[in-house]
């Protein structure tokens, strides 16, 4: 990840440095190197990807891009706009995720739980259908990604017959996602109560630059807020097609994606073509981002 902005940005691998300092293991090396088995366990992958995030939100800054007058994050990104918002200090955030990680991991046994991505069906139809599944089970719609994109978790069992109902019910296509955890779903609410007792131990302060969370698409009024968002977070849905509204609402008209990738782009194009969405992940789309919002 990163290779070509860390070739000619010190902060890429300074900012991986601290979080490898927090973690006791050489971050950009597992990044970087693999193996991909290693990199793809929960622990690791969450404070990878914000540690991303947050390396290039810091060449972004240092290369005169604006700090933005909103933040959001889906899912483990909330952890990267409230640092980059500074409410949380990095590395605190860095702990937090790789502990928030072990949790959910915990919470499920392997080969216990799915998600699922459902392609083509209303929001309405996929919540019916998880209803039907779920038989005294687990199924829910818990990432409202994008108009017609909604990934669905639980139990294996209950994910597998809600996707033989979602074709059924006319579904582009629906299947199971790579995944180890469950997320967003009820079988995280033991790893809520952990990650709830952490966050008490973690110094929160009311972010500089107003953050949407995912769990109510609203700001918080009060540190105890964030933390109650944060726990909630584990185990209800991520409701981003209204995150992006939400920001149209509130006057946002360029939007940037820092870190490797652009799923969020992608996934915001289809919620709203009037909205500019510019990710960052590289020399070319670094000056792309800023010659667009510094014209």
């Amino acid at each position: 990840m990163l290779d070509a902005l860390a070739v000619q940005f010190p902060q890429i691998k300074q900012t991986f440095e601290e979080a490898s300092d927090v973690l006791q293991m050489d971050l950009w090396a597992l990044a970087s190197e693999g193996p991909a088995e290693e990199l793809n366990r929960t622990e690791n992958t969450q404070p990878a990807m914000l540690t991303a995030g947050m390396a290039v939100y810091r060449v972004w800054l240092s290369q005169g891009g604006p700090a933005g007058s909103i933040m959001a994050g889906h899912s483990l990104g909330e952890y990267t706009a409230l640092a980059a918002a500074g409410s949380l200090d990095f590395s605190d955030a860095i702990a937090l995720v790789a502990a928030r990680g072990r949790f959910m991991q915990n919470a499920v046994p392997a080969g216990q739980g799915a998600m699922a991505a459902i392609l083509g069906l209303d929001d309405d139809a996929v919540v019916a259908v998880c209803a039907q599944a779920a038989e005294g089970e687990v199924a829910e719609a818990v990432n409202f990604n994008s108009p017609g994109q909604v990934v669905i978790a639980g139990s294996k069992a209950a994910i597998e017959r809600a996707i033989d109902l979602a074709r059924e019910a006319g579904a582009k296509r629906a299947l199971l996602l790579p995944v180890s955890v469950p997320s967003h779903c009820a079988l995280m609410r033991p790893a809520a109560e952990q990650l709830a007792a952490m966050l008490e131990t973690v110094a929160v302060q009311m972010p500089k630059i107003p953050v949407v969370h995912n769990v109510d698409v609203d700001i918080s009024d009060s540190t105890d807020a964030i933390r109650e968002k944060l726990v909630q977070q584990l185990y209800r849905p991520v409701r981003w097609v209204e995150t992006m509204t939400s920001m149209k609402g509130r006057g946002i008209g360029n939007l940037i994606e820092p870190g490797p990738g652009k799923v969020l782009t992608g996934l915001g194009k289809r919620t709203d073509k009037t909205l500019t969405f510019l990710p960052v992940s590289d020399p070319a789309s670094l000056e792309k981002a800023l010659e667009s919002c510094n014209a």
